[in-house]
């Protein structure tokens, strides 16, 4: 063996010895981290959906969340899919009997003007809109980045079937205020709050209470 092939050995097997190492220590990071990861998309997950079921006098205060069976038809798939929205996952809001008291669905529009922007809207059994929790929003700063605070406060204990903006001052109950000098951001978060709003009137359409 000459010296060449005899170097081009010696560095695949340090090379090799090297991804080893490399592999092991990944998988040791990945074994230590995997269940405080796991801990953190619990509890957030905990957070947003208890943000859309907000306690007060004359609402039950649910008691846990779990996900769930609900399938979104095709059909309102297709639909939703029209105006660049995609529902996510959905939860049941359960009373401490069990019992489901409400619905925590989480639903994206692609039509942001800076990107994706995703929230959970969390609607009564009975169709009460209780309120809505933003997971991703990337608009830009001053403008439709102020849906947080501008938006969401105005979504709350809403008994519609679809909500509307208003460019100069609300006055029916369904509608809310926009956000000035961001229409596109406006539009896509009361589009994908209408959707949260469909997907609830399916679900109350399949146990018979729509």
């Amino acid at each position: 063996m000459n010296k060449d092939v005899k170097e081009a050995v010696k560095n695949a097997i340090v090379l090799m010895v090297i991804t080893l190492i490399a592999g092991l220590a990944l998988g040791y990071v990945y074994r230590i981290t995997k269940d405080p990861i796991e801990q953190q998309k619990a509890a957030a997950l905990a957070a947003s959906c208890k943000a859309v079921f907000p306690y007060e006098e004359g609402f039950e205060q649910a008691a846990s969340f779990a996900p769930s069976e609900y399938m979104v038809s095709e059909q309102l798939k297709n639909e939703l899919s029209q105006s660049g929205i995609e529902v996510g996952n959905i939860y049941n809001a359960l009373a401490s009997d069990g019992s489901v008291m409400g619905y925590a669905i989480e639903v994206t529009s692609h039509e942001g003007y800076g990107g994706d922007i995703k929230i959970m809207c969390g609607v009564t059994a009975d169709g009460v809109l209780r309120g809505v929790s933003i997971l991703e929003i990337s608009e830009t700063a001053g403008l439709g980045m102020r849906a947080e605070s501008v938006l969401v406060p105005q979504i709350h204990n809403m008994n519609t079937d679809q909500i509307i903006f208003t460019k100069s001052g609300k006055t029916a109950d369904n509608e809310i205020d926009a956000i000035s000098g961001a229409t596109i951001t406006t539009t896509a978060f009361v589009n994908i709050v209408n959707a949260s709003l469909k997907v609830y009137t399916e679900i109350a359409s399949l146990k018979g209470g729509a």
